[in-house]
């Protein structure tokens, strides 16, 4: 069951137009309602590792791996991420190469600009709309280091998503989101500040896959904020524990190298065919 009686919005809808006037927090939530699915695929497009017998090793051959990647997982994908990083490394090029990936992704799909922003305010500003206003995406990831006033203006568009980082599923994240400060763990500072700063509809946070007993605590005490749910899969997060620590509430579960690079096979049919394992599995488990 992927719905709680607080999901208050009743009418889906497919209808291009509709999806293109709500604010993203209800377009995620009917996406999710109409698809009955959880999954959010990827894009980490990596010229080293896209299959050189089907594509080109260049910027062309991105594109025509993300059409793929896109053609064969827009019946189960409720969103898109699309990480910066593999794209920024090619400068001009790449950002056309984001622009021109969003073209291909359906209105009723969501897009996550994974970005993972944040400046002084004036720069932050220059982000926010370098994603929103140019590019058009629905949601950003923040880092919310420098604090609430770098935050800030990636929220002056209300219409708008925002995924703060808050525990993250690399290694790493012991090293500063675990401190402890009166008494309490950095991470869980980070969400209750954020949280009590902004609109529930125009904030989510990150926690990865491989902290599902912490995201059953953080759910205790936000339950309507969407929750961007990395590292299933090749990260080693475990799809049992992580659905039910999030006990069916608003959330991504992101998967990507786990479907964007199938092993063995015909390409397009397992790509399709691991889109449509994860769905499953989120929704059985």
């Amino acid at each position: 069951m992927l719905l709680k009686r607080y999901w208050s919005i009743k009418n889906i809808t497919n209808n291009t137009y509709i999806y293109k006037t709500m604010t993203s927090y209800k377009k995620a939530i009917n996406i999710i309602k109409n698809k009955e699915s959880l999954l959010c695929v990827g894009l980490d497009s990596d010229i080293s590792k896209i299959p050189h017998s089907l594509f080109s090793a260049d910027i062309n051959g991105l594109y025509d791996f993300n059409r793929a990647i896109i053609e064969n997982t827009k019946e189960f994908a409720t969103a898109y991420k699309i990480n910066f990083a593999f794209y920024e490394q090619y400068g001009s090029d790449g950002f056309n190469l984001i622009k021109k990936t969003l073209e291909l992704i359906p209105s009723n799909i969501f897009t996550i600009a994974d970005a993972k922003r944040c400046d002084i305010s004036n720069s932050s500003a220059g982000y926010s709309k370098s994603v929103f206003d140019s590019m058009n995406f629905d949601s950003v990831t923040v880092n919310a280091y420098m604090g609430i006033d770098s935050v800030a203006p990636f929220l002056e568009n209300k219409n708008k998503m925002v995924f703060v980082l808050a525990l993250t599923s690399n290694p790493g994240s012991n090293d500063f989101q675990r401190l402890m400060i009166d008494k309490k763990p950095l991470y869980e500072h980070i969400i209750e500040k954020v949280n009590n700063s902004f609109a529930t509809e125009n904030i989510g946070f990150v926690i990865g896959a491989t902290h599902s007993k912490e995201l059953n605590e953080i759910r205790k005490k936000i339950e309507n904020n969407f929750i961007l749910i990395p590292g299933v899969g090749v990260q080693g997060g475990n799809i049992a524990d992580i659905v039910e620590a999030n006990n069916n509430l608003p959330a991504f579960i992101n998967v990507s190298r786990g479907i964007i690079y199938p092993e063995v096979g015909n390409f397009n049919e397992k790509v399709s065919e691991m889109a449509l394992y994860y769905k499953n599995a989120f929704n059985k488990a």
